[in-house]
C-alpha cells in the first residue's frame, strides 16, 4: 500500500468529487459546492495540483459523433522480457493517438493489454498489420472488439481516502 503525500480531509476529498464531475466549474461555483468562500477555495485547488493530485483538466469528447466507433482491446505478447524491449514497445504505442490506454499485465498470456479507438475496421487493420505487429519484439495479438460500453468513467472512487 503506497503512502500518501497529502492529507485530505473531508472538504478535499468534495473539492476533488465536484471537479471529477466538472472540471470546468469556476472557483466560485465550485466554492458554493463544498461550502467554502472563493479564497479559501482556491488554496485548496491550489495545493492539490501542487502536491500532483489534480494532474490536468481536460474535455471529453463524445467518440461517436466523431466517428470513432470501434474500440478494441488488444492484448499483446513480446518476444523477450527485457527492458529494453518493452521500453522500445511503451515509447512506439504511447506515439500512436488510437491507443487510449496501455497497460503491462500479468495472469494472462500477454505481456500488454491496448485499448484502441479507430473509425472502423479498415483502420484498425491499418493500425493494427502496418504499424502495431511492426514494432520490434511483438510476437502474437489477440483482438477482442467492444459491442457496447457499460461504464465508462474516468473519476476514482474517492470514498477510500
Amino acid at each position: 500500500m503506497s503512502e500518501r503525500l497529502v492529507k485530505l480531509d473531508r472538504i478535499d476529498r468534495n473539492i476533488l468529487a465536484q471537479l471529477q464531475e466538472n472540471g470546468d466549474l469556476s472557483n466560485t461555483e465550485l466554492a458554493d459546492r463544498v461550502g467554502l468562500s472563493a479564497s479559501p477555495c482556491l488554496r485548496r485547488v491550489k495545493l492539490l495540483e501542487e502536491a500532483g493530485i489534480i494532474m490536468n483538466k481536460v474535455t471529453r469528447l463524445d467518440a461517436r459523433k466523431l466517428g470513432l466507433s470501434l474500440t478494441a482491446l488488444v492484448q499483446i505478447g513480446m518476444d523477450r522480457h527485457t527492458p529494453d524491449r518493452f521500453e522500445t514497445f511503451e515509447q512506439t504505442v504511447a506515439s500512436y493517438p488510437e491507443v487510449q490506454a496501455c497497460y503491462l499485465i500479468t495472469g494472462q498470456d500477454a505481456d500488454y493489454l491496448l485499448q484502441v479507438i479507430v473509425p472502423d475496421m479498415d483502420a484498425y487493420q491499418s493500425l493494427l498489420l502496418d504499424r502495431i505487429t511492426r514494432i520490434p519484439g511483438v510476437t502474437g495479438v489477440h483482438s477482442s472488439f467492444v459491442m457496447r460500453k457499460i461504464v465508462d468513467r474516468q473519476a476514482l472512487p474517492l470514498d477510500y481516502i
